[in-house]
């Protein structure tokens, strides 16, 4: 690869800053309360898999309460990410899979989990300089 290769590491993206008087909220911070916890990501990392009942979800989340996870499919519902379907059989069956726009969302949690991947050695070296340098600030 030559020197001036600029494919693997690019500079930061072009964004507009949010909070300008002309931009006072660019939506992120919505889509944010919704994507950004692990929950949510968790969920529709599952789901991406295929249609989910509900005590599959559980058991595929490793650590997520009943409570969390029924706040969690409820919200993403809402936010037309998943769709529930409940059929007519007694009991009556329910299943959850993920809408085209959850579906899309995919692509984005898989980029964010590759770069996670590839720079995992660079964050923990940081990490550990950070804590050498700065021994009584516990960010753990």
């Amino acid at each position: 690869m030559s020197l001036t290769h600029t494919g693997v590491t690019p500079g930061p993206a072009e964004l507009s800053p949010c909070g300008q008087k002309d931009h006072p909220d660019c939506g992120i911070r919505d889509v944010l309360d919704r994507v950004g916890d692990k929950w949510s990501v968790l969920v529709v990392v599952e789901l991406a898999g295929g249609p989910r009942r509900f005590r599959e979800l559980q058991r595929g989340i490793d650590g997520i309460s009943q409570r969390m996870l029924t706040l969690t499919v409820r919200r993403l519902e809402r936010d037309g990410l998943v769709l529930r379907t409940v059929y007519p059989t007694v009991p009556a069956q329910v299943d959850y899979r993920l809408t085209e726009t959850g579906a899309s969302l995919t692509h984005l949690i898989r980029a964010l989990a590759e770069w996670s991947l590839a720079h995992r050695p660079v964050i923990a070296e940081a990490r550990r300089d950070y804590d050498h340098k700065h021994p009584d600030h516990d960010m753990r």
